[in-house]
């Protein structure tokens, strides 16, 4: 098998874990641990672990303060991201979260100082017609967020396009540096808001029932062998080619939301997410023709 195979499949296995990740949060929210806390305490073991055998990769994050941007960008994506496939429609959350490729054009505009092409201003409306079809539902006259998980999933989407442009930005940084403000961002931001939420008496106390210790344990396990995979794949292929793999997130999280009965698979759905995913795609096959 080819080194790009194996990268891809690599990528593969990224895009299943993060696509079925939504099933273990809703078992330890059942089990007592809400995603929040389960967030934190998972991020904050990545965390511990990577010291562990790294530890100049702390030395190397206080050398770059920059990359608490970073951190803070990457926090807020897997904060909103969690919490939304928890409480929401697990194919609406995604669905609304990879509008990604349409804030990136934004986002590089403001940040990077990229122009957007007449093409890229093209997917945008594409992504957001698709968008509003996903919105409008019967009972509302509008096509706006219809819950918090609507909101959070379109600020995790944003928070991630957020994410990406600043890992451009911050690439002359060291990898091991990047990598630990990411993970320490998800676990800092998870832990202040779950804190904060406690405080106001919307969040319960953390604990988790013994039946979700494994759920528990095989989460973490999922996230490092998810990061190892994608960390092994994105350094082998082009983004572009990154880019077309990860959409099949969205495949797999309608599967497994198909077989869970999570999902609502409706006409309205079908097609605002098949414009979505178009834009995606279409960015995607750009980007590779650009030759960037």
């Amino acid at each position: 098998m080819g080194a790009n195979a194996l990268a891809a499949g690599a990528l593969l296995i990224n895009a299943l874990l993060w696509g079925v990740s939504w099933w273990p949060f809703r078992e330890l929210q059942a089990a007592g641990l809400h995603p929040l806390w389960a967030t934190a305490a998972v991020f904050l073991l990545v965390c511990g672990g990577m010291l562990a055998f790294r530890f100049s990769a702390y030395k190397a994050l206080l050398a770059n303060p920059v990359l608490w941007w970073l951190a803070l960008a990457s926090g807020a994506t897997n904060v909103s991201f969690n919490w939304a496939v928890t409480v929401g429609d697990v194919v609406r959350v995604v669905l609304l979260f990879y509008l990604m490729p349409a804030w990136a054009v934004l986002v590089a505009w403001l940040m990077l100082g990229e122009r957007p092409t007449q093409g890229s201003l093209m997917r945008l409306l594409l992504a957001m017609a698709g968008v509003l079809m996903v919105l409008k539902t019967p009972d509302s006259p509008w096509p706006i967020p219809q819950s918090v998980a609507d909101w959070l999933a379109l600020t995790g989407g944003l928070s991630f396009a957020i994410t990406n442009a600043l890992l451009r930005k911050f690439n002359h940084t060291p990898d091991s540096a990047r990598m630990l403000a990411m993970f320490a961002g998800g676990a800092v931001l998870a832990s202040a808001v779950a804190v904060a939420g406690l405080y106001v008496q919307m969040l319960p106390a953390p604990s988790l029932q013994s039946s979700g210790i494994a759920v528990f344990i095989g989460l973490s396990l999922a996230f490092v062998i998810s990061n190892l995979a994608l960390q092994y794949g994105a350094a082998r292929l082009t983004s572009s080619t990154t880019s077309l793999v990860m959409l099949t997130e969205i495949l797999f999280t309608s599967a497994s939301a198909a077989l869970l009965g999570a999902a609502d698979f409706s006409p309205r759905i079908f097609w605002g997410g098949s414009l979505i995913v178009l834009a995606a795609l279409l960015a995607a096959l750009a980007h590779n023709k650009s030759g960037r």
